[in-house]
């Protein structure tokens, strides 16, 4: 409508409408004057009434479009900033580009750089060998494991370099594809700069790539949600109310997960709920200059955090390996009395929570109301604290599809209609959804191509994330457009719906 292509009226029973004016007005069909009313009638509806009832009508329906566009975009986010951490692995961020070259970022298992640099095995220099030998290089001295791979441009050409190095060396590492959305507003962030001032943007992008990896919403917190590029139509939305949704997004995810103290990021700490911007930076200046947290009681101590904060965001916060084994748990300090006695009670000590010896508490509490009343809580505390005692720090994330890891690369031309691949829900949105199979061009599944039975939104059959299969209907090489299906072989080993 905004290009002028399309024109959107409303029809409306205008002859009927002009009858029931004329009623209200006229009320003597004889009189000289009904013709010229029978005009005032006429033309009081066609350029006043008319058009304010059509704005009106459209600004509703625009609002409504709105909010549906704002669901389903933090639904997309919320699924993003969910995907499971790949824990204990060292990454190699890359950073795909042409003319200046793929930026390299080596990171160790908890996130901090080892190694950078910047290699040219793409046009024009297309310095393959090179490059091949200096990651070859950087495999060896810090024993990567994966390889995190952005999709921006030039990601075809260096991942067709990764694989004939991987069939090279006799170590086994795995590369993915990541979507680097946002990377680059963060990278030339005031928060990047202030996180890595040695490092170009680049640099910081390909950090970026490996991080987002090691633990998605640690990363992607750092960026406005608006950059991650999971809604659609979101420029042409109410900005205030799109921010205020996706940033409430954000903070359920963060307070679900928990964070863990002695490594959170400012941006990650002021999304937990009592903590401001001020707060957050003075946590970690407090951790800086004091050393690690070793319990949460601790965080009195810090500028500003006082106990009504710590009341707030006490239960959000993790410590592993400090004091008190319950502080790595999402037990508030509150229950700390209660906990131990219903650990007594059932005959277990603190240091089995540590141990993690807990498993199967449940079983033994035969009557919550009885047990709750001798701890002297309340028995949906009690529910979640044994809740939280059976698996105890555990994250809510393990349960999201595991990212598919890859060693061989496909090319849209590899395509043909009839293919079944296994693929990654990239982007939710009215008419169906886009899926990742692992070449350039991610692939439409229409809608009327999700499931079998009849849905009125693609996402009450998928989310952004999801690892699904899919079989190709169409390639079209010159549109680069990929037709997909997920209604494979109509009853073919896949469940239906």
């Amino acid at each position: 409508e905004k290009e002028k292509i399309l024109t959107v009226k409303i029809e409306a029973p205008t002859e009927d409408i002009i009858k029931y004016l004329k009623k209200q007005v006229i009320t003597n069909e004889a009189a000289p004057t009904a013709a010229v009313l029978t005009e005032v009638v006429e033309d009081a509806y066609d350029r006043l009434i008319a058009p304010a009832i059509e704005r009106e009508i459209r600004n509703n329906l625009t609002e409504e479009a709105e909010d549906g566009a704002i669901k389903v975009f933090g639904k997309n986010l919320e699924q993003l900033l969910m995907q499971p951490p790949i824990a204990g692995q060292v990454v190699l961020g890359w950073d795909p580009a042409f003319r200046t070259g793929c930026k390299i970022s080596v990171v160790d298992p908890t996130g901090k750089v080892l190694d950078t640099t910047v290699i040219y095995p793409t046009a024009p220099q297309n310095k393959v060998e090179e490059a091949k030998a200096v990651i070859k290089k950087l495999i060896d001295k810090h024993h990567v494991t994966l390889i995190s791979l952005g999709n921006g441009t030039a990601s075809r050409e260096s991942e067709q370099v990764i694989v004939e190095l991987l069939k090279e060396i006799p170590v086994k590492v795995q590369y993915i594809i990541v979507n680097e959305a946002g990377a680059s507003v963060y990278s030339a962030s005031k928060l990047a700069t202030e996180e890595f001032p040695n490092f170009d943007v680049g640099q910081r992008s390909a950090t970026s790539m490996a991080r987002r990896l090691q633990d998605p919403l640690a990363e992607l917190v750092k960026i406005d949600p608006k950059s991650i590029g999971v809604g659609q139509y979101q420029h042409d939305m109410n900005q205030k109310k799109l921010s205020e949704a996706l940033g409430g997004v954000v903070e359920d995810c963060v307070n679900k997960v928990g964070v863990d103290l002695n490594t959170a990021s400012v941006s990650l700490l002021e999304y937990i709920s009592g903590i401001s911007k001020t707060i957050a930076k003075n946590i970690v200046d407090y951790r800086e200059e004091n050393g690690k947290f070793t319990s949460r009681s601790q965080l009195l101590k810090v500028a500003k955090l006082g106990p009504k904060a710590f009341e707030q965001c006490a239960g959000f916060m993790r410590i592993t390996d400090g004091k008190n084994p319950l502080d790595a748990t999402g037990v508030h300090p509150e229950s700390y009395d209660a906990t131990k006695a219903v650990l007594e009670k059932l005959g277990y000590t603190i240091e089995d929570v540590k141990n993690r010896n807990v498993v199967g508490i449940s079983k033994k509490v035969a009557d919550y109301k009885a047990l709750a009343d001798e701890a002297g809580v309340g028995e949906i505390t009690l529910r979640d604290i044994v809740k939280e005692l059976e698996k105890p720090a555990r994250d809510p994330r393990e349960d999201m599809p595991k990212p598919i890891l890859r060693s061989d690369v496909l090319e849209m031309k590899d395509l043909t209609p009839g293919m079944v691949l296994k693929g990654t829900v990239r982007n939710v949105i009215d008419f169906g959804c886009f899926v990742d199979i692992g070449v350039h061009q991610d692939g439409l599944v229409h809608i009327s191509e999700i499931c079998d039975r009849y849905i009125k939104h693609p996402l009450e059959a998928v989310s952004v994330g999801d690892i699904v299969d899919v079989q190709v209907m169409s390639v079209d090489l010159k549109k680069q457009r990929i037709q997909l299906t997920m209604k494979i072989g109509q009853g073919t080993g896949k469940k239906d719906g």
